[in-house]
Parts: C-alpha cells; sequence; structure tokens
C-alpha cells in the first residue's frame, strides 16, 4: 500500500511512518521542517520537503505518487500562539488541509477505495461538563487551535462525500513519548524532563489542579495502524477516560529523576481548558483499540530517552 504521511518528521507521525514502513507500505513523508526534524524521518521512507499549503509543489507530489491512503498530520499544534496569532494555524490547519484534500482528491490511486486518516483534537470540546468527553459531546473549542482542528474535520468530511474516498478522524488525547520537543509549547512531560535535566524549575500554569489525558505514542501508533482497514467515514476519541493532573505529572517526572525542588506557579493561561479527558470505547468497538501502556511506564521511557538519547530508530 502506498501512503503519504504529512507532518511525517514530527513526533507523532514520524513513529507512523516508522511502524507502516516496517509493516512492508511504501511510506512518501511530506514535511516542510518547520517543528519536524530530519532525522526522525524513516530512511526507507521517501522525503519531500514541502509546505501543505504550497499548491503547485503538493499537487506535483500527489500527481507523481498517487497514495491510497492519506495520514494527514501535519499542523501547527500550539494553544497559546494560535491564541496570539490565529492566522498562521487557521492557514496551515484549515487552507493546508484543503489543499491536501483538493489533491487526494484528484491524484489517489487510480484503483481501490482510498482513504484519509486525519489527527484531529480533544481540544475541540473545549472545556467539557460531562468527563470524560465522547463523541457527542458538544464542540465548543476555546482557542484558534480547537477550532482550526474542527474545521479540518468539517473539510474533511465535504470532500470525502463529494470526491468519492473514506475518512476517519480521531481526536488525539495528550500525546506523549520519544521524540517530543522538549523546546516546544505543547507536550507537559517532555518540557518539564527537558528544564529539570537543565537544572531548572519546571513552571506549572495554574494552581496544579489542570488535568489531562495522557496517551502513550505507541498506543497512537497502534490506532493507526488499525485504522488502516478498521473505521469507515468515523469520528473516533483516543484517549485512556482517566484525568492526570500537572502536579501529578511534575511528581512523578521529579521522582524517577529525583529533583528535589519545587515547580513555579504561573498564573492560568487563556485557552486551554481546565480539566479533560477523552473515552476510549468507540475506539474499542469501531477498530478494537484501546489505550494500554500504564503512565507511569510511559513517562519513564520518555525520560530515558530525553535524559540520554537512547532510541533505536532509523534515522538520516
Amino acid at each position: 500500500m502506498k501512503i503519504i504521511v504529512t507532518g511525517g518528521a514530527g513526533f507523532i507521525a514520524s513513529h507512523i511512518v516508522d511502524k507502516y514502513v516496517s509493516l512492508g507500505h511504501k511510506v512518501i513523508v511530506i514535511d516542510d521542517l518547520s517543528t519536524g526534524f530530519k532525522k526522525n524521518v524513516n530512511k526507507k521512507a521517501k522525503f519531500y520537503k514541502a509546505d501543505i499549503r504550497n499548491i503547485q509543489v503538493i499537487e506535483k507530489i500527489f500527481k507523481k505518487e498517487r497514495p491510497n491512503v492519506v495520514n494527514h498530520h501535519a499542523a501547527i499544534a500550539e494553544v497559546v500562539k494560535s491564541l496570539k496569532n490565529p492566522a498562521p494555524t487557521m492557514d496551515v490547519n484549515v487552507l493546508g488541509t484543503v489543499n491536501v484534500l483538493i489533491n487526494f482528491s484528484k491524484y489517489g490511486a487510480p484503483t481501490g477505495r482510498k482513504k484519509l486518516i486525519f489527527s484531529s483534537s480533544g481540544a475541540t470540546y473545549g472545556g467539557p461538563k460531562k468527563i470524560p468527553a465522547d463523541e457527542n459531546t458538544p464542540i465548543a473549542p476555546l482557542s484558534p487551535y480547537g477550532l482550526s482542528k474542527y474545521l479540518g474535520e468539517i473539510c474533511i468530511q465535504f470532500y470525502a462525500k463529494n470526491y468519492g474516498f473514506d475518512y476517519l478522524i480521531f481526536r488525539y488525547a495528550n500525546i506523549y513519548g520519544e521524540r517530543q520537543n522538549p523546546k516546544g509549547e505543547a507536550g507537559v512531560i517532555s518540557i518539564f524532563t527537558g528544564l529539570i535535566k537543565e537544572n531548572k524549575q519546571p513552571t506549572i500554569f495554574g494552581d496544579g489542579t489542570k488535568a489531562r489525558d495522557y496517551v502513550y505514542i505507541q498506543d497512537i501508533v497502534r490506532a493507526n495502524v488499525l485504522g488502516l482497514k478498521n473505521g469507515k467515514n468515523e469520528i473516533i476519541n483516543l484517549g485512556s477516560s482517566k484525568k492526570t493532573t500537572d502536579q501529578m505529572i511534575f511528581d512523578n517526572i521529579a521522582r524517577s529523576m529525583n529533583y528535589k525542588e519545587k515547580p513555579i506557579y504561573a498564573p492560568f493561561r487563556k485557552g486551554e481548558t481546565h480539566k479533560i479527558a477523552l473515552t476510549g470505547g468507540k475506539a474499542k468497538k469501531i477498530i478494537g483499540w484501546q489505550s494500554k501502556t500504564k503512565l507511569s511506564q510511559g513517562i519513564q521511557k520518555t525520560v530515558k530517552y530525553i535524559v540520554f538519547g537512547n532510541e533505536n530508530s532509523n534515522k538520516n
């Protein structure tokens, strides 16, 4: 199977690329390297450095490759930055997605059913009243980032219906693990670990009670493999249904790194929900998936990777 993975040099999608390659698929990566890293790209994958908003370049790639599947992960995924300057997030996450959809519609594989897998977000739900949120929870994003992901979903459903391909939309919880950038805005586990490694105090925004649902990267990879064959025209949460507070995350990492200092507490940031978790019931029913990795185990693996940098993977 020929698969285009957008954002395939980034944290989540590069792991997906590795797995697709190991399963024998022909994988093409499109990434502009604005947040991803060339070293993350599997050596057996074909790589195009390109911005998904570039109409001419993306058309040329799709016309040449004609994929059976598009796994679309390219995005700006920064809540706070999207509030300060929403235009780039909307541009990449909505118009960039439309550009991918137009070209998949025109230049998908000439035979067989085609499919698009999309990485959406639990941020579309905003601050749900009922936790864990299921797929019927009202859409109420608190940030342009959450809004952009929902608009991407709508665009996908429109093009799939009118141009003859299937879709599978995954609304991710907070994903963590190896290759997550500790210098980025998102990814509190990696950020805290990176700061402690440098003997700097991590900052908790709020009083420590802000809570998220954490899912380990390899569990997400498994969902993206199952999604190749299972789940037709579905929107599915990928969550553990469990809330974990910022304070609990800090305490767990501090113990594992023998760090004795307290965190810095700063004001709660606008646009971030206070508490959220996502159900995994529909995922189990439709594609046979559930979150399996215990948070403590996943944190240990992530800390080890950031502190020691010892990962056996295919890199350039």
